[in-house]
């Protein structure tokens, strides 16, 4: 038993299991958390199945994550306890006598005789301390009083306090992984979804995306409604950084996901040498359009929302994602084909038109349209609020430990023959510089009763 008690209470078991905290954390980082097994298939090829086994794709809630926490926790606790018992023996039931050898050894020291009698010299320097907020303990012992001047001792507890900080987020971690809940769900305007987890039911009413001058997203905005037993409860336009809150259970606007299978797209065609020529044209992917007046038949045959072509020198799209949208279309007369090529939305200028005859026709894809569904996560997470608070007692710790630095003066009054010889000494847990120089003013303010 002992053992394992001085196990828990080495550094360096705390440095291993911060280690292994760090990497996990990171790895968690890394790997997109609690996504569907199509997507870490598609993402990590024959990995995912590992990264799956391993629970790395839900990992703050995996049971081996939770018992680093645990220990984590653990380690933290029996170390500050360990700590503890003599830290407050020493802030409140401190050792008055003291010998003079001991203030001797100190660093910031000082000796010095008054021509006052002990009582006098005592009140006077119990005067000057209380006057910078040192609070006093004292005692006699053989015709010596014995002074204890200290401030600011809740220093001495900083680390601690920080200590007690990691714990509670520690805490509040293993909450959230038992008791966490994360889903993510895709909606249809219209479309009700049932969330049993929280007893209630989500319906899509409107799901709006706004874009900047130059086409690219600027937000995403879904109308959401709440319904219990049918009837509405709460109604409210989210979007990204604004989420819905009901009973513990938060509405993130995660995303948007786009159908691909039937997408509309609106081609402007121009001729170079008649400016005033312009013909814009809407048609869906294997649609032909007829030009008036021209014989011209335009069609769109293929449509991929993140154009690339791969290692293989294979034509495919990147993402889901309208990042580079192209389409590819021909140009028909009668039954002959007189050009074809791809076009791009964002880079017209990089448009590529093969053409089998002359032919004046410029085009331009400027836009393109098809049905998108929001993706709402849904989060519930327990632990929020202790990681909250454990994070508020950590900054007042670290507040504790660096600002507000305990200060300690230890005295020894002894009368001799009508004059009273101090002898006093001091200790400051951080900026000591200044403290010396606290510490020589009192000496010089006692010189003067001379």
């Amino acid at each position: 038993m002992k053992s394992i008690f001085n196990l828990f209470t080495s550094v360096k078991l705390t440095i291993v299991l911060l280690i292994f905290f760090a990497l996990s954390s990171g790895l968690g980082t890394f790997i997109p958390q609690q996504r569907s097994p199509d997507e870490y298939v598609a993402r990590f090829g024959q990995l995912a199945n590992v990264l799956i086994g391993l629970q790395l794709t839900k990992l703050y809630q995996s049971l081996w994550f939770i018992v680093l926490l645990c220990l984590l926790a653990l380690n933290i606790i029996i170390c500050t306890l360990n700590r503890l018992s003599p830290k407050f023996k020493k802030v409140f039931r401190p050792r008055l006598i003291i010998k003079t050898k001991e203030l001797v050894a100190l660093k910031i020291m000082t000796k010095l005789k008054i021509n006052k009698s002990l009582d006098t010299t005592k009140k006077e320097l119990k005067r000057e301390l209380s006057s910078r907020h040192y609070r006093i303990k004292e005692t006699e012992k053989e015709k010596k009083a014995f002074l204890l001047a200290r401030k600011k001792i809740l220093g001495w507890f900083g680390a601690d306090v920080v200590h007690l900080g990691i714990i509670i987020i520690l805490v509040g971690g293993i909450i959230s992984g038992l008791g966490g809940f994360k889903k993510n769900l895709t909606f249809s305007e219209g479309e009700v979804l049932d969330i049993p987890e929280a007893g209630i039911k989500l319906r899509l009413d409107k799901f709006e995306t706004e874009y900047y001058p130059n086409s690219s997203v600027k937000d995403w905005k879904s109308t959401l409604t709440i319904l219990k037993k049918d009837k509405s409860v709460l109604s409210r336009v989210i979007e990204v950084n604004h989420p819905l809150s009901y009973k513990g259970f938060v509405f993130y606007q995660s995303s948007v996901e786009w159908d691909w299978t039937n997408p509309s797209v609106e081609i402007w065609i121009k001729k170079s040498k008649n400016p005033s020529f312009l013909r814009k044209i809407k048609l869906k992917v294997g649609e032909k359009v007829r030009l008036e007046y021209e014989n011209t038949q335009i069609a769109v045959l293929y449509f991929f929302p993140d154009f690339v072509i791969n290692e293989r020198n294979e034509i495919t799209t990147r993402s889901l994602q309208p990042n580079n949208p192209a389409a590819f279309i021909e140009g028909w007369q009668a039954d002959e084909k007189i050009l074809s090529g791809w076009i791009f939305a964002r880079f017209p200028d990089y448009s590529r038109i093969h053409s089998n005859k002359e032919t004046d026709f410029s085009f331009e894809l400027k836009d393109f349209k098809t049905d998108q569904f929001s993706v709402i996560q849904v989060r519930k997470d327990p632990g929020a609020n202790f990681i909250w608070a454990g994070c508020a007692l950590l900054m007042l710790g670290l507040f504790l430990a660096f600002y507000w630095s305990s200060r300690e003066i230890k005295v020894i009054l002894e009368e001799m023959f009508g004059k009273t010889e101090i002898t006093a000494g001091g200790v400051a847990s951080k900026n000591k510089d200044a403290f010396q120089v606290e510490f020589k003013k009192i000496a010089a303010n006692l010189r003067r009763l001379n």
